[in-house]
């Protein structure tokens, strides 16, 4: 008996080896990890738990965790170290959400769409114009947690550069919110970015459907595609604006510096002029929708008027021929020693006159 007791002392691992096991689960997707305190950087790298034992020993510091796609096993010893709340935890790893911004005690968690410009060497029926990701900060008294969902969208340089200027702006000393500021800040940056960049192919659109080298109906597959593409971007950008400005407002005072508050307003006022140029891209590519459909139409009803006039045209020789052929014996004209001439020259006459007023008149 006590030989099988000590064979499973053997075997279960010990708490040491548990928590190891979880640093290791969680540090797969751990991107960086970092205190920091009085606005600069202390040391490099740490794990997860080095850095929530810092934070605790050193007075006004803060560590930011950067992870990229956790896992629920790999964000669950993290979520339970910092205390953060199941239904966020459970939108932080699963993603998909609607840009917002939560109150969980005193952890501030923000969604935000992430959107990258995609080079494309001609706007066709079939491109992708932006390609949309998530980013997920819970902001809490002493810690900044990012989650990052998709190819792009890296706070790496933010970091760096916010490392940099720590001198300069003594952003980084103001703390987590400081931290949730520069990445709002530097997400509604990258909406600028996309935005100009959409204005060209906008701009493209524009004047190949009113050009008269492309035909009418030709460009409506590329109207579309870029319309849908701005819809993404729309969804990404117009859920954001009010949660920017509750952030600047006096009931998250308690959990905001007042100097960083004014920062989210500058932040809500680029985010609302990003909003303006893509409700402005989506109604124009409306009217240039509504626009190549008049274009379609006119050109239908000036092949219609066409077929038309042709088919009066035809219609004449059609009717004097069809009444010469009902073979009657008693028909006058058929004993003229003219006759067919005569009725070839009024044949002939008669639709040239007609082919000159439909072509006076624009049907031809």
């Amino acid at each position: 008996m006590s030989m099988i007791n000590n064979l499973r002392a053997a075997v279960r691992p010990t708490r040491r080896q548990e928590a190891a096991a979880g640093q290791d689960r969680s540090s797969s997707a751990v991107v960086d990890c970092a205190v920091y305190q009085a606005g600069h950087r202390i040391g490099t790298s740490c794990s997860p738990e080095e850095a929530v034992r810092q934070v605790r020993d050193a007075r006004g510091a803060f560590c930011w965790i950067g992870l990229h796609e956790p896992t629920e096993a790999e964000f669950a010893g993290i979520a339970e170290r910092f205390g953060l709340h199941p239904l966020a935890v459970e939108d932080a790893v699963h993603a998909h959400q609607r840009p917002k911004v939560e109150r969980y005690d005193s952890v501030l968690f923000m969604v935000l769409k992430t959107v990258c410009y995609l080079e494309h060497p001609s706007l066709t029926p079939t491109s992708e114009v932006v390609d949309t990701g998530e980013l997920m900060v819970f902001a809490g008294p002493d810690f900044v947690i990012t989650v990052r969902h998709g190819g792009h969208g890296s706070l790496a340089g933010l970091r760096r550069r916010l490392e940099e200027e720590a001198a300069e702006s003594g952003l980084l000393g103001k703390g987590p919110a400081a931290v949730l500021h520069a990445i709002a800040d530097h997400v509604v940056d990258d909406y600028l970015a996309v935005a100009d960049r959409m204005q060209t192919d906008v701009d493209e659109i524009e004047f190949d459907v009113f050009s008269p080298k492309g035909g009418p109906g030709t460009d409506a597959g590329r109207v579309y595609q870029l319309k849908r593409e701005v819809l993404e971007f729309k969804r990404a950008v117009v859920p954001l604006l009010r949660p920017m400005q509750q952030l600047s407002e006096p009931a998250a005072a308690r959990l905001i510096d007042p100097e960083v508050q004014t920062y989210f307003r500058d932040v809500a006022d680029h985010l609302a002029r990003v909003i303006e140029q893509v409700q402005g891209f989506d109604e124009l590519l409306n009217s240039l929708l509504q626009a190549n459909l008049a274009q379609v139409s006119v050109a239908q009803n000036e092949d219609m008027r066409k077929i038309t006039a042709w088919a009066a045209i035809f219609a004449v020789p059609t009717m004097i021929t069809g009444i010469y052929g009902m073979n009657f014996e008693n028909m006058p004209e058929l004993h003229y020693r003219y006759g067919y001439f005569v009725v070839l020259a009024g044949i002939t006459a008669v639709c040239i006159g007609m082919y000159r007023g439909f072509k006076r008149n624009g049907w031809l």
